[in-house]
């Protein structure tokens, strides 16, 4: 195998957290923090590709403050936008395939069926604005790529809105949880493993044809959508993971969940209502099936009660 590294970005992020000790299997694996690398300062970006020339790029790190992005939209849109562009220029010039997590938010949230990857896209807000920006820069720089539209991310560890619930259920009575935005809740270690599967997918092509992982994946390249099979509200997610608290847990007392509608709950940026996707091209292109959400809850679950996290 090839003695290059692969780059991980983002480490300390929920994604990145789960792909650490995964993509250390692989061999050599180098992981960058914010505090190691500025993804708002492009020279030191190109710097770092140059100084490690990897085999692989994985680009965990993301700007997530939805609601600040559109006040601080500089910092959205260096780290979203234009960090994966340059990512992708220099992973082209060493041949490295790059491997970037994108979302949901993308989309517009209209109608109800899942999204397709050649849908037309239409962000709501900067976030997802800085986010399609980051998409196209990436494609366009040359670099074979993948990326991997996900939504509603969570884990045991970090922070998302399953432990967000998890506390507030522990400490109050009553719980009101928006019920009419619609997606797949996804666990980080299944995006984890899914980059995974596309590292091994390219050395082995590359093994098999006598190429470089970037030109032996280069005819499968572009964008996957990569979520949790079935969809539900984000009332729904709450309420089957306290479900599940509750059985595991009966002596513990947990709050009474109360659905409510977004115009009852205003945030600074407005959420897609409709954030199914259609996970068919992935399924088809990799033999890689995203589980079904209660699934992985029950995964989710488990390690939570087993790390004494409740």
């Amino acid at each position: 195998m090839n003695d290059a590294p692969i780059l991980l970005l983002g480490a300390n992020g929920q994604v990145g957290g789960e792909a650490l000790p995964l993509l250390r299997s692989l061999g050599h694996l180098v992981s960058l923090t914010r505090a190691e690398l500025d993804l708002t300062d492009p020279p030191a970006i190109r710097a770092a590709v140059r100084d490690l020339r990897p085999r692989w790029i994985v680009n965990a790190a993301a700007y997530t403050a939805v609601d600040k992005a559109d006040s601080d939209s500089e910092s959205a849109f260096a780290i979203n936008g234009d960090a994966p562009r340059i990512l992708g220029e220099e992973a082209h010039r060493i041949g490295a395939p790059v491997i970037h997590f994108s979302t949901d938010y993308v989309f517009s949230g209209d109608g109800n069926r899942p999204w397709t990857e050649d849908d037309p896209t239409g962000p709501l807000g900067v976030y997802g604005a800085s986010k399609l920006a980051g998409e196209q820069g990436l494609a366009g720089s040359g670099a074979t790529h993948f990326i991997l539209r996900t939504s509603w991310v969570y884990g045991a560890h970090g922070e998302n809105f399953l432990r967000r619930i998890l506390k507030l259920a522990l400490e109050r009575e009553e719980l009101k949880i928006v019920d009419d935005q619609y997606g797949a809740p996804t666990w980080s270690r299944t995006l984890a493993s899914l980059a995974v599967a596309c590292i091994l997918r390219g050395e082995k092509d590359a093994l098999m044809g006598g190429d470089r992982p970037a030109e032996a994946v280069q005819s499968i390249s572009g964008i996957y959508h990569a979520c949790s099979a079935g969809f539900t509200t984000w009332f729904g997610f709450a309420s089957e993971f306290v479900r599940m608290a509750q059985m595991a847990l009966p002596g513990r007392v947990f709050a009474r969940l109360t659905p409510i509608p977004s115009s009852a709950f205003p945030t600074a940026a407005k959420r897609p209502v409709n954030s199914r996707m259609n996970c068919e091209k992935l399924a088809h292109t990799f033999g890689f099936d995203m589980p079904v959400w209660q699934d992985s809850l029950s995964e989710v679950m488990h390690e939570v009660l087993a790390g004494n996290n409740i």
